[in-house]
Order: C-alpha cells, then sequence, then structure tokens
C-alpha cells in the first residue's frame, strides 16, 4: 500500500500503546533532535481536542492570575495548586494517548488520590525558592540595603547597584535550574507510577541531566515559539500555551518508555 506524502504527521505519542513498551525507572538519554520531536508530539496531542485545551488553558491562566493577587496566602497556595493542576493536566494526556477525549475536567482530576504527593512537589519548590532568597540576601542584602541607605545620587552607586541587583537575578535563575529539573517530571511520575514524591523528585532531576542537549534544543524552540506566540497580542499563547503544558508529558514519554 503507498503512503501519501502529503498526509499531515501524527503523533508519536498518541500512537503508542501500553501493551508494547517498557516503563525506565530512571529515564534514558535520547538524541538532541528529540527535544523538538517533544514540541511536534505535543502539538500531535493537543489538535486532537484543540478547543478544549484551550478553555483549559485560559481556566489555568486564570487560577495562577487569581492566586497571585492574594496577599500571601495566595501565593502559598499557588505553590501547592499548580502541581496539582499540573498532575490533572497529565492524566488527561494519558486519556488521550488511550483514545479518550481530553475535557476540562482533567484539569482538576489531580484533586484525587494522588493530591497529597503533589502538593508534596509544591512544598517542595517553595522551601527551595525559600533556601535562594535566604541565600541571595545573605550574599548582597546588606550590599543594596546599603547602597539605599547611602542615597542614589552618585552615578557610580547607581551602577554599582544596577551591577549587584544583576548578578543577584542571574545567580537566582542558575539556582533555579536544578529547581526545575526536579520537577519537570514528577507530576507524571507521582500521578501516573505511583511514585513518591522523593522517587519523582530524585528521577526527575536524574532523567534532565542524561538530556542536557536535547532540553536545550527544546528550550530554543520554545523560546522561538514564544516570541511568534506574543506578537499578535498574545493571542499565539492559546495555541503555545496548551502545547507547552503537553510537552512535559511528551517528553515525559520519549524519556521514561521504550517502544
Amino acid at each position: 500500500m503507498s503512503t501519501d506524502p502529503y498526509a499531515a504527521p501524527k503523533s508519536r505519542v498518541a500512537d503508542t500503546r501500553s501493551g508494547s513498551e517498557s516503563f525506565v525507572p530512571e529515564g534514558r538519554s535520547m538524541a538532541a533532535g528529540n527535544g523538538w520531536a517533544w514540541v511536534t508530539d505535543a502539538w500531535g496531542l493537543v489538535k486532537q481536542n484543540l478547543g478544549a485545551w484551550i478553555v483549559l488553558f485560559i481556566i489555568f491562566v486564570v487560577i495562577v492570575i487569581v492566586l497571585s493577587f492574594i496577599p500571601l496566602l495566595g501565593a502559598l497556595a499557588l505553590y501547592v495548586v499548580t502541581p496539582i493542576l499540573m498532575g490533572g493536566l497529565m492524566l488527561g494526556c494519558e486519556a488521550v494517548r488511550k483514545g479518550e477525549p481530553m475535557t476540562v475536567a482533567h484539569l482538576f482530576a489531580g484533586f484525587g488520590s494522588n493530591a497529597g504527593k503533589l502538593a508534596g512537589v509544591g512544598l517542595f519548590t517553595l522551601v527551595a525558592y525559600i533556601g535562594i532568597f535566604v541565600v541571595v540576601m545573605a550574599i548582597f542584602g546588606f550590599s543594596i540595603a546599603k547602597m539605599f541607605m547611602g542615597g542614589m545620587n552618585d552615578p557610580a552607586a547607581v551602577a554599582e547597584m544596577g551591577m549587584t541587583i544583576l548578578l543577584a537575578v542571574l545567580i537566582v535563575l542558575a539556582l533555579s535550574i536544578p529547581i526545575y529539573m526536579a520537577m519537570w517530571f514528577s507530576y507524571p511520575l507521582i500521578v501516573l507510577n505511583d511514585y513518591s514524591v522523593g522517587q519523582a523528585l530524585k528521577a526527575s532531576f536524574s532523567a534532565c541531566l542524561k538530556n542536557v542537549v536535547p532540553f536545550l534544543v527544546y528550550g530554543i524552540v520554545m523560546l522561538v515559539l514564544a516570541i511568534v506566540a506574543s506578537i499578535p497580542l498574545l493571542l499565539g499563547w492559546l495555541l503555545l500555551g496548551p502545547v507547552l503544558l503537553a510537552s512535559l508529558y511528551t517528553s515525559y514519554r520519549d524519556i521514561f518508555y521504550t517502544a
């Protein structure tokens, strides 16, 4: 039978069935090009239920914004609720892979048996960022306070303060990378493989460490797409947002399963 060369490509993840695969508990190393494949596979998942994904993404963003505007308690709740919502999204992606439709209800499916463990990931993130804040303040806090107390009329002092703040931001970004590595695969590992919080964080960090190059490719691709999506009044994010969320699942499937 001939193959139609003009047919749209199918998602590798969507075509995979659980009967012909093996789970790799610590993940495996993939080629650089797989970083691009995670994005295309994510689009393959999203386009099957595009309307539901767009509504789901809007609700997700609204929840995050509302919690962000609530002083203190909202910020704390955001750290707990976000992993639970992400867990629900992973359950939805798994449903699509099995031939079931993605629905808005999947966003809240994480509030089930694994809600406590998903919340534990959020608490880990909160504690980790508090630790980063303490470190940065211990290094730069006194210097910044001294500059403010000395006044900002001296151009040299202003330039010094700018460099200090820039260096502090760079340190925060550098220290945040290991946190994101530990978080990235923790959601699907908890809801789909029943990992404990510690096991999920450790396996996620290990898997990301094995795939630095494909993640670099993935990051460059997503950065370019983010710029393009932001041009038409951010409307492109109605498509890119769902793809970004689904790519977490497609990268998980690619690294933790063999066909």
